[in-house]
């Protein structure tokens, strides 16, 4: 039986001062190591679900379980990484990379032994005391991710991370994150506007549509794993894709 690590149970939330909810008696769903991606036209509501399960919002309705339990503060249970990179350019590499444990009360020389870990593996190796400026945009969106890793959490909240990348860099960058999460099995659910980038990364898309959301609309990716960019033309494939972007385009005449 698969462990649910992310679920909404009737959960309803309007905004102070505005006439329109966003979700209405939602219920939803995430299982341990899956990787779900969320689309929806602007103003949907995608990042808005994503406040909500980090904490920076409470529902008005209904119950968020995050592993199971219910939190009176949820800050600090999720790893969250947000579309801009946020390092401190005044902080080298291997600093901002501590950064999440130094706040969590680990010693700086401890926190920094963790953080040069990974920073290897995340191909950054050499450039722990660089500068954000002195890197790409793709090594930034590493560097962020490996914070959002250290948050200690198993699960993460990837809101339009590639968005600002270049075609290449941003192939590139979907490429090694599926690589990261089949080595860590992270539950990561993902907020993208691209839909062959949610088709090449998930197992499962949610779509947003109707506002306020009662029911996320979802589908199954009819592919295997692993996979590769190639796999996106498939018959299979291209028919989903060309559904999925007739549900946004519907969202967008509306």
């Amino acid at each position: 039986m698969n462990k649910s690590v992310v679920e909404f149970q009737k959960v309803s939330f309007t905004y102070e001062n505005s006439e329109t909810g966003v979700l209405d008696s939602l219920n939803l769903n995430v299982n341990d190591g899956e990787f779900v991606s969320i689309i929806g036209a602007s103003g949907s509501g995608k990042s808005t679900l994503f406040r909500l399960i980090t904490g920076l919002e409470k529902e008005n309705e209904g119950r968020i379980l995050i592993n199971g339990q219910v939190h009176q503060n949820r800050l600090g249970t999720v790893g969250y990484m947000p579309q801009q990179d946020l390092l401190l350019p005044w902080r080298t590499i291997a600093d901002n990379a501590a950064l999440p444990l130094e706040l969590k009360g680990m010693a700086k020389k401890e926190a920094h032994q963790k953080a040069a870990e990974l920073l290897k593996g995340f191909g950054l190796g050499g450039y722990e005391q660089r500068f954000p400026s002195d890197l790409s945009g793709g090594m930034k969106q590493r560097v962020s991710f490996l914070r959002t890793v250290l948050s200690g959490s198993n699960v993460l909240l990837l809101d339009e991370p590639f968005s600002a990348l270049d075609a290449i860099t941003r192939l590139s960058m979907q490429e090694w994150l599926l690589e990261q999460w089949e080595k860590r099995k992270h539950t990561i659910m993902f907020i993208t506007h691209d839909v062959n980038e949610a088709l090449f990364l998930s197992d499962r898309i949610y779509i947003f549509a109707d506002q306020p959301v009662h029911k996320l609309k979802e589908v199954q990716v009819p592919l295997r794993r692993p996979r590769t960019l190639s796999d996106l033309n498939k018959s299979e494939v291209l028919e989903l894709k060309e559904h999925l972007i007739n549900q946004l385009r519907m969202k967008v005449v509306q």
